[in-house]
């Protein structure tokens, strides 16, 4: 495949991977916040956790199909949710607290994480790495 068309598939992997960690992630803030009755950021954090875990590893695989370093690519992966976290985090909690509702609130910090989540990774990350990983027999 050449250039474009190769960047679409790799962002329409990247959306379907995504979605399935977004139903990881709702599944369990929903547990967490219907279930165990946990304010908002308790409900958030390991939720989020989760997500992240589970969408760099298979993105790893199956979308940038990178040879790169993993503790390097984790690390990078790590300084953006140390930015993203905090903020998300703050402003989720801020937002639910001003009466918006706590599904809205994570539907719009889910979008806005997977659209950065998906620049970061594939222009910091990845960079220079995408499908240097060699083929499994």
């Amino acid at each position: 495949m050449q250039g474009k068309w190769k960047e679409w598939i790799r962002l329409a992997k990247f959306t379907l991977i995504s979605i399935s960690a977004g139903i990881i992630q709702i599944g369990l803030f929903t547990l967490l916040n219907e279930v165990l009755r946990l304010n908002y950021w308790v409900a958030y954090l390991p939720s989020l956790l989760a997500s992240i875990v589970w969408n760099f590893t298979v993105n790893r695989k199956v979308t940038f199909k990178s040879s790169n370093n993993v503790k390097v690519a984790m690390l990078l992966v790590l300084l953006f949710y140390a930015v993203f976290t905090p903020v998300s985090t703050v402003l989720g909690e801020w937002a639910e607290n001003s009466g918006i509702n706590e599904y809205i609130v994570l539907a719009v910090t889910m979008i806005s994480n997977f659209l950065l989540e998906f620049l970061f990774t594939r222009f910091v990350v990845y960079r220079n790495s995408c499908d240097t990983a060699k083929k499994e027999e």
